[in-house]
Parts: structure tokens; sequence; C-alpha cells
């Protein structure tokens, strides 16, 4: 484990936090809206019975040995402790939604392993939660402004290896264009994969970055198209009066999938 920079941990904690919160959606528009924009259907977190390979479950599933346990961090439906049954035994799940949570207890159920959920946010229920010898955690750091304690605490929890998956840049930043279509809005372009893998070295973490290209991503959740029509308007704050303009925005998108994915993860000394 590397030395922690104080003073430069300081600096890149600041500046996330002020990153992130440049992708607030300015009041004007929040007030024109029929529901809050930020969600997270239940159906995009889904977990299919095959879980195609990638770069980070390959990377979690190297610090594993048969019957290991895993700790999944802001789990969703449990995809990134899935994937890497075999040889993991035990698999044990955080988030914030109930529902997610029984759709994580479903999946472990399905596969036949040793399963906990533990509902809260992270790292508030922190404390609650055991140890596990890989600790996993995918497409949630964007959505923690206070980003230090959150690292330090999958760094406390893993015996052996800490994974984080995010895209390269802002998950929401392939609907820029839209945001620029309805509202003439310019949106950010930071943070980015990299400065979150600046921030883990920053802790004294010996934090690897592997970026690669996801050609499934878009497409790992079978989705009727009215429903992603309907969630894309939802997050842009307009009306239903709008959906056939979204759907017809959405496929001059389509150009943008795949997507650069980045594994960030270091190793527990």
């Amino acid at each position: 484990m590397a030395g922690r920079d104080v003073g430069n941990a300081q600096r890149l904690a600041a500046q996330w936090k002020a990153d992130l919160a440049a992708w607030a959606i300015p009041q004007h528009i929040l007030d024109q809206a029929n529901q809050p924009p930020w969600i997270h259907p239940v159906a995009m977190f889904t977990v299919d019975t095959v879980i195609p390979d990638s770069h980070s479950h390959r990377v979690a599933r190297e610090a594993l040995t048969s019957g290991g346990s895993v700790l999944d961090v802001g789990c969703g439906g449990g995809r990134a402790a899935m994937a890497l049954i075999p040889p993991a035994g035990t698999v044990t799940g955080v988030d914030h939604q109930h529902d997610m949570l029984d759709e994580f207890a479903a999946a472990a159920q399905a596969r036949g392993v040793v399963h906990h959920e533990y509902l809260g946010d992270w790292p508030d229920v922190a404390d609650d939660v055991p140890l596990a010898d890989v600790v996993v955690c995918h497409h949630v750091a964007y959505n923690v402004a206070d980003i230090v304690p959150f690292l330090e605490a999958l760094h406390a929890h893993a015996r052996t290896r800490v994974v984080l998956e995010v895209p390269m840049s802002h998950p929401l930043s392939t609907m820029n264009p839209l945001w620029k279509k309805f509202w003439d809005l310019d949106r950010p372009m930071r943070p980015r994969g990299e400065n979150l893998a600046a921030m883990a070295r920053s802790l004294g973490f010996d934090a690897h970055l592997d970026v690669w290209v996801d050609e499934a991503w878009g497409a790992r959740v079978a989705m009727p198209e009215a429903e992603r029509v309907r969630y894309a308007r939802i997050r842009l704050c307009l009306t239903e009066d709008r959906d056939a303009e979204v759907a017809a925005a959405l496929l001059e998108l389509q150009d943008a999938q795949p997507r650069e994915v980045a594994t960030l993860w270091w190793d527990v000394p």
C-alpha cells in the first residue's frame, strides 16, 4: 500500500464533489417535471441466468478461491456478485432500495449460494456489514459526492481485493445531446474514470485503472422500447406528450454505443 497524500486527497475529493454537483438539474427545469427524474427502475438491474463475462468479473474472480465471499456494494439486482458464482460461495448485497435487494436474494437463491442483504446507504451501514474476500462496486461511484469515506469503507471490508467498475465518462453523459436538444442546456463532462483512480491512489491504494470497451453496453437488459423512452423522458423532465420526440432522438443516439468502461482495482495487503 502506497503512502497517503493527505493534501492531494483533500484537493481531489473537493474537485470530485464539485464536479458531481455540476450535474444538478436547474430548478426551472425541475419545476416543469411531472415526477422526480432520478429514477433507478428495478427492471434495468435484473440479472440474466447467464451473465456475459467481462474484464471486471475476471479481475474479481482472480482474487477468489473456491467457496470465497463477495460483498457487492450498491448491488442492484446483483450482476457484479452473481457473475462470480462459482467460485464464490457466499454473496452479500448492500443497496438503499428494498426491491433491489429482493432481486439480489432471488438471484442468489437460484444459484444455490449463501446470501445476505443489507438495506441502506454505503458507508452508513458499513459497520453492520461483514468483511468479504472480494468487494465489488459497479456503476455506483458517480452517485457518491463524499467519495473518500466511501472508498475507505470498501477497502476496509475487503480481505484480498477491491474492484470498482464505472464508465469512463459520467453515465448520464450519453444524454447530454438530449439535454441540449430539448432544453438548450450544456451538461458537464467531468468527473471521469481517471479522476476516480487518482482519488484512490491519493488515499494510498495501489490502484490499477484498466480501460476497455463494453460491447454490451445498453443491451444488458431486454426492455420494451416504450419503457426505454419513458425512462429517458422522465430523466429529461419532459411530459408524456413528448414521447414521440424522445423516441426519435434516442434513435439518433444509437451510434454512440458501445462505451468505454473502467475497471478500477487494488489488492489489500
